[in-house]
């Protein structure tokens, strides 16, 4: 199996590009900046912003049975978190949350949707979160890293669409996968019961065992670390 893994720099992208290189499988590992990359995996370093790079890269892999999207972005460089209110809303801020977790996914499954193969299985999948749904959300609040994910889910299912008409054996996903210990989730771990954030190699075990029993019948679903398929 060739997979491609997007943001191998981060928490789940790597453990994905490592779990997936001791399985045996050809990995291509894409992140902004260099990463240890294990042996036998091929890495890309750029911004996948620069679609005619992105392009390039995507060409010289050929076919790819797996694409996830593993970046994503939910507190900001300069410290910006998620917004409690309404009141904290901040068009810039925003706009860059909307920018890495809703439009980077897009622009990536715009050039690595056609790898896939036309005749026989293959997923692409990004990573997601539960709180990006709008019928199970209770508490409000987190505005904008909530409504990059409702748009991202939205995605999916059109890109599932879409990729049928072509591609029978495709399936596109959207992820859940837990709280995991990454940077991402760092800050706002405190105070949760214990055993509810989960290592990174442990997630991307688990997302990984989702991935190999998706089918065309799930393409378009948001799927969760345990195989359970919540609602938008």
């Amino acid at each position: 199996m060739t997979a491609v893994i997007f943001g191998a720099n981060g928490g789940i992208g790597a453990a994905l590009v490592e779990a997936l290189a001791g399985r045996g499988e050809t990995v291509h590992a894409f992140a902004r900046s260099e990463i240890a990359a294990p042996e036998g995996v091929t890495a890309h370093i750029g911004d996948p912003f620069d679609e005619e790079w992105l392009a390039s890269e995507l060409a010289g892999i050929g076919e790819a049975d797996l694409v996830v999207v593993a970046s994503g972005i939910l507190t900001l460089a300069d410290g910006t978190g998620p917004e409690k209110t309404y009141r904290a809303l901040d068009a810039e801020a925003m706009t860059e949350v909307l920018r890495i977790n809703t439009v980077l996914p897009a622009l990536i499954a715009k050039h690595a949707l056609p790898l896939l193969p036309r005749k026989e299985r293959g997923v692409f999948a990004a990573i997601s979160a539960k709180v990006g749904s709008i019928e199970d959300n209770r508490l409000g609040g987190w505005h904008s890293y909530r409504a990059s994910k409702a748009a991202l889910n939205m995605l999916v299912k059109n890109f599932a669409i879409e990729l049928a008409r072509t591609h029978k054996q495709a399936a596109v996903v959207a992820l859940h996968p837990g709280t995991v210990n990454t940077g991402l989730s760092e800050p706002f771990q405190q105070g949760l019961p214990e055993g509810q954030v989960r290592p990174a190699p442990e997630a991307a075990h688990d997302l990984l065992a989702v991935l190999d029993k998706v089918t065309p019948d799930d393409s378009g679903a948001l799927l969760a670390y345990d195989g359970e398929r919540l609602p938008y």
